[in-house]
């Protein structure tokens, strides 16, 4: 009997093979050291293991530049700064062999669980990452030190379908590329290190599975959708000839993609929208451009923040946002400033990282303008990047025009220090504020005059304006984008900047879901703003109706009392056409 599992789609696609069951690596550890091996041969044992493991790194960072997967060699540069900084590990477990006369290995286990504690308390998915990267380097240490390698990733004779509690990036480094076609963890989310790798490799993968290791064997057949984050373990006759459809399907459906790649985003009655690409690591760029992508509607930046130690100076800033710029000019690259907080962490910059309520605490722009050193660095960054491109700064979080008019006296000093100093920098960047707090949205009309563009985060402004945590799931019915609420809101933030002649674009998952897309292009917006995957789709969507059919389902949409109202009557007007695009509107 089939049994179903439901995960979080981090790299599309659809495949069916074989289990490789991966398990975790277990070193056995003695506390003492024998009476034949001397505590300095402790020490030099594990010195030697040290530099083993930093060359094992360099060759897995040698590697992956070569084959162009420059997000797996950041994270492998992030692991040989745990190695290389002698205070964080290295120091602390010698200290510990010649205190404590304890083996290398057991002082090594120790150090380790000192350094990963401090994660326990806030467990988010980027700390996750840091505590996995932690935990990787001291794994490969120990394989060196023992001399007991892990169980391996290569030498597959036939395809397969790897199921792990979790992956490593030492472990998906070594993964056999031509033969390891898709794989699946009881952990991970969209930005650990294991997804990375996945879109790096163009793999489907589903993470976040729960305990999905624990109830299948090797050699089960599986199969993943990394579209819609399904799982199935040795699933029957009709469902793979089911899911072979639909693979081909997909395999079909990207193909008809290159058609819609340089087409514009227009109605059939000639008006036409921007379709950008919402992206948060390197990797996402170029993918982004080939899907279609008219520019980059929010580039994310935390990411420059969480994946690392310590935090990037302005040159590294610098060096990054210059890539994106030169890479889309003349096209429009929107960089949203940092915002931590909420479910993302920076233990550099917070002191009390376990606050009662993150969602509602130090966060965003309100971070940024308590550290007004770092802020200034990343705004001198992007101002100095704008030069090779068509840069333009967002702010995120906004619920005050206060905040809105400090961010740009500090925009303004850093200007001027660029200016006295002889560096140039682009003189006329336009700067806009993220709408998705109430507050943001019923005071639109006075952000206008202050900004040059809004862009509307969905995500967040359900959740606060509906009192709803999206991530529990007791309560994850009551997240509706069409409730009437949400839809006032969209409506009035739009009204109020064409009236100061501001352009209104959308970065949250409404944008991405062609359920909403011709009620929004009828509420009148400018830009839509999504994963690079789905621009294609939203893409035929627009092509599919007329602006006069959109005004009037919005017009509608917008005297319904209940958001199931207005979904079923997306359905009744669009509906078929939904469904030749994209097989069935509920599973787009």
């Amino acid at each position: 009997m089939s049994k179903r599992f439901k995960g979080i789609p981090v790299s599309p696609g659809v495949v069916i093979g074989k289990v490789y069951l991966f398990e975790t690596y277990k070193p056995r550890i003695r506390r003492q050291t024998d009476r034949t091996r001397r505590i300095e041969e402790e020490v030099k044992l594990f010195e030697s293991a040290v530099r083993e493991t930093h060359q094992e790194i360099e060759k897995d960072i040698e590697e992956n530049k070569k084959n162009a997967y420059k997000e797996c060699a950041d994270i492998f540069e992030t692991h040989l700064l745990i190695l290389n900084d002698p205070d964080y590990l290295t120091t602390k477990v010698i200290d510990k062999i010649r205190r404590r006369r304890m083996t290398a290995e057991y002082a090594l286990r120790e150090v380790l669980e000192g350094l990963t504690s401090k994660f326990i308390p806030v467990k988010t998915a980027h700390l996750r990452e840091k505590e996995t990267d932690i935990r990787d380097v001291g794994q490969r240490i120990f394989e060196n030190l023992l001399n007991s390698k892990r169980a391996s990733l290569m030498g597959f004779e036939e395809d397969v379908v790897v199921v792990a509690h979790s992956l490593a990036p030492s472990d998906t480094a070594q993964m056999c590329k031509e033969r390891v076609i898709g794989f699946v963890t009881d952990v991970g989310s969209r930005t650990s290190h294991s997804a990375i790798m996945a879109r790096a490799l163009e793999i489907p993968a589903v993470v976040g599975l729960g305990d999905i290791s624990a109830h299948i064997k090797r050699g089960d057949t599986i199969i993943i959708d990394g579209l819609h984050g399904e799982v199935i373990v040795n699933p029957t006759k009709e469902e793979i000839a089911s899911y072979e459809k639909k693979r081909q399907e997909y395999f079909s459906f990207m193909a008809s993609f290159d058609s819609l790649r340089d087409l514009p985003a227009r109605t059939q009655d000639g008006y036409q929208v921007k379709i950008m690409a919402n992206i948060e690591i390197q990797e996402e760029i170029r993918h982004a451009r080939s899907h279609g992508a008219e520019g980059i509607g929010l580039y994310r930046t935390e990411f420059l923040f969480l994946n690392r130690l310590n935090l990037p100076s302005e040159k590294e800033q610098f060096e990054v946002y210059r890539e994106v710029a030169q890479i889309y000019a003349p096209y429009p690259v929107v960089i949203r400033t940092l915002d931590i907080g909420g479910d993302k962490f920076v233990l550099s910059l917070l002191e009390n990282p376990d606050e009662p309520n993150p969602f509602l605490g130090l966060r965003a722009i309100r971070l940024s303008l308590e550290h007004v050193d770092i802020f200034k660095k990343q705004l001198s960054a992007i101002l100095r990047a704008g030069v090779y491109g068509n840069l333009k700064v967002m702010l995120p979080m906004i619920t005050d025009i206060g905040e809105v008019i400090r961010a740009k006296e500090i925009l303004q000093e850093v200007a001027d220090d660029l200016r006295k100093r002889g560096i140039s920098f682009d003189e006329d960047m336009e700067i806009g504020a993220m709408i998705e707090t109430p507050s943001a949205a019923l005071t639109a009309d006075l952000l206008a005059k202050e900004v040059n563009f809004f862009s509307i985060g969905t995500n967040d402004l359900i959740q606060y304006a509906l009192a709803i945590d999206r991530s529990n799931e007791r309560v994850a019915h009551l997240y509706k984008p069409f409730h009437p609420a949400i839809l006032r809101l969209i409506h009035s933030t739009i009204i109020a900047a064409h009236r100061w002649g501001r352009r209104v674009a959308m970065c949250g998952e409404m944008a991405a879901n062609p359920l909403f897309t011709a009620v929004l292009i009828g509420l009148g917006l400018d830009e839509f703003s999504m994963s690079g995957v789905v621009i294609p789709g939203i893409k035929e969507v627009i092509r599919s109706i007329s602006l006069v059919e959109a005004k009037d389902l919005a017009d509608k949409a917008l005297k319904l009392e209940r958001a199931d109202q207005v979904e079923s009557l997306v359905k009744e007007r669009l509906g078929k056409r939904l469904e030749n695009i994209f097989g069935a509107i509920e599973e787009a």
